[in-house]
């Protein structure tokens, strides 16, 4: 039986829409607002797992869409490490030509966190193993019983969900910086006996 992801990412913050990396920040009263009017639109209804990232915005938005998730470390937000919770506007007067590296190379990682092409590998681990995570995660959503086996979501954030399709489609991770994922958009990956395939999320 083949096996269907679909991978949110998490709803917007105060730190996304100052243009600063984040902390471990909650969900606003206007993120849960977008998360909750979201609910009906992603109808999340059969999963057999839910997973959701340690982050507390993740958490926040799995809740707010009503779904009960465990959580996975694989599912972190990319480890940005000095810069946590710094302004971009600020990095580019002070650190321009680390900044424009961290923009266009997937393997920068001078600010000390996490470079994208450790994010691919750590994601791609996870896709791989993904039938094993099934059997740990039995949690579903809050108000309906599971259904189907392999149906699985993953509440994340944006850089894990590029990381995901940039494994599914086996491409280079030097693509990044041109993949946009949204707050609250759904991408849908599939596995079957022909490897991962990234199909239009109907959500």
């Amino acid at each position: 039986m083949d096996t269907r992801l679909l991978l949110v990412s998490h709803a917007s913050t105060p730190a996304m829409r100052a243009g600063r990396f984040p902390a471990d920040d909650p969900l606003d009263a206007r993120g849960l607002a977008e998360a909750q009017a979201a609910r009906q639109r992603l109808a999340i209804a059969d999963a057999a797992a839910v997973f959701v990232s340690p982050a507390v915005r993740a958490r926040d938005t799995a809740l707010a869409l009503g779904l009960a998730a465990t959580v996975h470390t694989a599912l972190a937000e990319i480890d940005y490490g000095g810069w946590q919770g710094r302004r971009l506007a600020d990095l580019a007067n002070e650190a321009p030509q680390h900044l424009a590296a961290w923009l266009r190379d997937p393997d920068f990682a001078a600010h000390g966190g996490e470079s994208f092409s450790q994010l691919v590998k750590r994601l791609g681990e996870w896709l791989d193993a993904l039938d094993g995570a099934i059997s740990e995660g039995t949690t579903g959503t809050t108000s309906a019983p599971r259904q189907n086996p392999r149906n699985v979501v993953a509440i994340t954030h944006a850089p894990v969900i590029r990381a995901a399709l940039v494994h599914a489609l086996g491409a280079s991770p030097a693509v990044f910086p041109r993949i946009e994922i949204a707050p609250l958009s759904a991408v849908e990956l599939r596995r079957s006996s022909r490897g991962w395939t990234w199909w239009p999320a109907s959500h």
